[in-house]
C-alpha cells in the first residue's frame, strides 16, 4: 500500500497505483481530511483502503463508526479503520481536545466501536458505559443495519510498549510507526505484541502487524532526512533512537525545532541513521530493507484478522516517487512475498 496525499487527484492516483501493482492505498492525518480521499478512491475498485491513521481522540466513537461502516460498504469490504493517538501537544493545542490517560482512553474507544458495530450488525442493545465514552441510545432512524461485508477491522498505530500491548489486546492489527527500525521492531515492538496477545488469549496468527516504512528512491535523500529529523525531535520517538545508542540526538533536534530552525535539522541525520530507519536507494535495495523489516515482525505484514488487508506493508513517501519507480518496488516486493 502507498499514500493518497489529498482529495483533488485521489481518483487518478488510485487508478495509477492500482495499475502499477499496489494492493491498496492509505491516507494520513495531514493537511487534508483523512477520509475524503478514500471515499473517492473507493470508486476505483480493487483496492484495499486504510486510514493510517485517523486521529482518534478529537472524534466521537459514533462519528468514527459511521465513517468506517460507510467506507466498508463503499469499498466492498476492503476498508480498515486505522486509529492513532497523536501526541499531547497536537491533541490539546491543535485540536482542542483531551489527552489524559491515552492508553486507557484508546482501549475504551475500541470497546465503544465494537459495541456500536454489534448494535448495527447483530441488533444488540447499545449499552456501553465507560469512563470516557457512554453510548446508550440507538434509535432506528440512526441505525444503518447490518453491513453486507461485516464491520471493518480496527487497527491501532502505536510505538510505546503500553499502547502496543493494548493494540494486541483489543484491536485486529497494529500499524507500526514509520519512525522505526528492524532492531526496534524485533526488540521492543514484537515482545509487547506477544505480551498483549497472551494476556487476551489470542493467537499471533490472527493479528496483523503492518510495518510502515519510509521510502526514498534514488540517490538524493534530503526530504527523507528532514522527515526523520521532524520525527526524531519528538520525545515520544526517542525510544527508537535509544535502541541504537543515538538518544542524545533527540533533544538536539528538539531544541532546533523550538528555535524554528527546521532547515538545519535534516543535516543532523547521518547516513547511518538514515539507512537504519528509512529504505533508500534502488528498488532492489528498498525491497531488501523492507524484507528485513517484515521478517523482524514475524512475516509478510502479519495475518489480518476480520478480513482486513493481509500481507501488507505501507510505503511512506517523504517526497513523491514516480509511479514507474513505485511499480518496480512493488515488483521486487512481490517476488519476496510470493505474489
Amino acid at each position: 500500500m502507498t499514500a493518497l496525499f489529498g482529495p483533488t487527484d485521489a481518483v487518478d492516483r488510485a487508478h495509477a497505483l492500482r495499475d502499477a501493482g499496489a494492493a491498496g492505498v492509505f491516507t494520513f492525518e495531514g493537511p487534508h481530511d483523512v477520509f475524503a480521499p478514500l471515499t473517492l478512491a473507493s470508486t476505483v475498485g480493487g483496492l484495499d483502503l486504510l486510514t493510517n491513521v485517523a486521529i482518534a481522540f478529537p472524534r466521537n466513537p459514533i462519528q468514527l463508526a459511521h465513517q468506517a461502516y460507510d467506507h466498508q460498504l463503499l469499498s466492498g469490504g476492503r476498508f480498515t479503520l486505522g486509529l492513532g493517538t497523536q501526541i499531547r501537544t497536537q491533541i490539546e493545542k491543535r485540536y482542542g481536545a483531551q489527552f489524559d490517560s491515552p492508553v486507557a482512553r484508546m482501549r475504551e474507544l475500541v470497546g465503544a466501536l465494537r459495541a456500536i458495530f454489534a448494535a448495527w450488525q447483530d441488533g444488540q442493545r447499545l449499552d456501553f458505559r465507560g469512563d470516557f465514552y457512554q453510548h446508550t441510545l440507538m434509535t432506528p432512524t440512526f441505525n444503518p443495519g447490518p453491513n453486507p461485508f461485516g464491520p471493518p477491522p480496527i487497527y491501532l498505530g502505536a510505538l510505546g510498549p503500553r499502547l502496543t500491548r493494548a493494540a494486541a489486546e483489543t484491536a485486529d492489527g497494529l500499524l507500526v510507526m514509520p519512525f522505526s527500525s528492524t532492531r526496534f521492531l524485533r526488540e521492543a515492538t514484537m515482545p509487547a505484541v506477544r505480551a498483549g496477545l497472551a494476556a487476551s488469549g489470542r493467537d499471533e496468527a490472527g493479528f496483523a502487524v503492518v510495518p510502515e516504512v519510509i521510502v526514498s528512491a534514488g540517490s538524493e535523500h534530503d526530504a527523507a532526512r528532514r522527515l526523520l529529523a521532524f520525527y526524531g525531535s519528538t520525545p515520544a520517538y526517542r525510544p527508537v533512537l535509544d535502541v541504537h545508542g543515538w538518544g542524545e540526538l533527540q533533544p538536539e533536534l528538539n531544541q532546533l525545532s523550538k528555535q524554528g530552525r527546521w532547515a538545519e535539522m535534516g543535516g543532523l541525520i547521518s547516513d547511518e541513521v538514515l539507512h537504519t530507519i528509512a529504505a533508500c536507494g534502488t528498488p532492489g535495495q528498498i525491497a531488501a530493507h523492507i524484507r528485513e523489516r517484515v521478517a523482524a515482525g514475524g512475516g509478510w505484514g502479519g495475518t489480518a484478522a476480520g478480513g482486513g488487508p493481509a500481507g501488507t506493508v505501507c510505503l511512506y513517501q517523504p517526497g513523491p516517487i514516480p509511479i514507474e519507480v513505485l511499480a518496480e518496488i512493488v515488483d521486487e516486493l512481490a517476488r519476496f512475498s510470493g505474489a
